[in-house]
């Protein structure tokens, strides 16, 4: 058995590119930090387990496919709070993960062709690789348009051919950004939404990190479709309760628009998607609707960036970011420098080239290294520690 050739241009997944280029090298200290992957490792809200456990008994039942009305509710009253977006409950999609929803939405929306021709996905680079495998999944031409510093760590999509844009069918945009915390601001919205009406394309806009942030909240794509009364059906936003409450293994996020493009979806995930239990749905509709919880993790993040900061803050390039929880470092070579921090520090990063495609200028993340700040306030501290004596003294 062989794999379909349009898959023969995806490179092995960064974890496992990781894990290879390490190898069996000892940690260089006897207290290795792992400092790789955005697992939250703050609490989960307290009322999680008695939500679920209030409505275990319907574990035995078959949950809503596109979302209990509780949830999808709950869901309605955040972003309205949240964005200034109102819906109605057939404008939401409860989803098992966003990364479900991320790949799924590609391939309920994107055409077999774009006027006449195969059609283009376009991804920031560097990007969550989900983006690629959808595209290549529908048939589509993915395209990488790299996000540097000299574009605000955000792609420039207008700067593309305009031939280009014409076959562009979706266009996949992560604000804040993973892994440079870039926030896209009002203006780079209208910019984006111009060029998909003028182009006719779809823009998925993947905000699951868009509740951890160090001041203002990062605007999202909804409170621009609100305030200049954009059809909602151009846009898919996406959230989830992964980063915002520490419940990734909850598996719960959702995806947003309008009622057409929402049912276009739903009818593909009929067949495809793997609806959540009911009471987990339960459990998610008590987090969408507290805000307490979701204001005492950004203080825990808020901490951590002091501390990185204070550490990391005198050194030439290091930025830190307006949001999301990872710090994007300059280094000459991220292949080597994460060797260098593991085998002299103990400190286990990823190099910014996994988290990226080469293109003909470069890959845009060979000289980055990425650092999650998800570990407990005094190991980032230390591992922040390490690393700036180790890559940078």
């Amino acid at each position: 058995m062989h794999p379909p050739k349009r898959f023969s241009e995806l490179p092995e997944y960064a974890f496992p590119r990781l894990r290879t280029l390490l190898g069996d090298l000892p940690a260089g200290h006897p207290n290795p930090i792992q400092m790789t992957i955005g697992d939250p490792g703050h609490a989960a809200p307290g009322f999680i387990t008695e939500e679920i456990s209030k409505h275990a008994a319907r574990f035995a039942n078959y949950p809503p496919n596109d979302g209990a009305p509780e949830l999808l509710d709950a869901i309605g009253g955040w972003l309205t709070r949240r964005f200034g977006f109102s819906t109605v409950p057939e404008q939401i999609l409860a989803l098992n993960g966003t990364r479900e929803g991320l790949y799924n939405t590609c391939m309920a929306l994107c055409p077999e062709e774009k006027n006449g021709q195969r059609p283009v996905v376009l991804t920031p680079n560097p990007f969550y690789q989900v983006y690629a495998v959808a595209a290549l999944s529908v048939g589509a031409e993915p395209v990488y348009v790299n996000a540097t510093a000299e574009s605000g760590h955000l792609p420039d999509f207008a700067a593309l051919d305009g031939d280009l844009l014409d076959r562009t069918a979706v266009a996949y945009i992560c604000s804040p950004a993973n892994p440079q915390g870039a926030v896209a601001d009002k203006a780079y919205w209208r910019q984006l939404l111009a060029l998909a009406e003028k182009h006719d394309f779809i823009v998925l806009a993947d905000e699951c990190y868009s509740e951890i942030y160090l001041d203002a909240p990062p605007t999202g794509i909804l409170e621009v479709v609100a305030e200049d009364g954009i059809n909602p059906n151009r846009v898919v936003a996406f959230h989830s309760l992964s980063k915002r409450s520490n419940l990734a293994g909850l598996r719960s996020g959702f995806a947003v628009s309008g009622v057409e493009t929402i049912a276009r979806m739903r009818l593909l995930r009929a067949y495809a998607g793997a609806p959540l239990p009911f009471p987990l749905q339960m459990a998610a509709a008590r987090a969408w609707s507290d805000e307490d919880h979701v204001i005492e993790n950004r203080a825990l993040y808020a901490a951590k960036f002091d501390a990185a900061t204070e550490v990391l803050g005198n050194v030439p390039g290091v930025h830190i970011p307006e949001a999301g929880f990872f710090l994007w470092l300059p280094v000459d070579d991220g292949e080597a420098a994460t060797l260098k921090l593991w085998q002299e520090a103990g400190v286990k990063v990823l190099p910014g080239a996994y988290l990226a495609r080469d293109t003909a200028d470069g890959n845009p993340g060979e000289k980055f290294i990425r650092v999650a700040l998800v570990a407990p306030l005094d190991q980032v501290r230390d591992g922040l520690t390490r690393l700036r004596d180790c890559l940078y003294s």
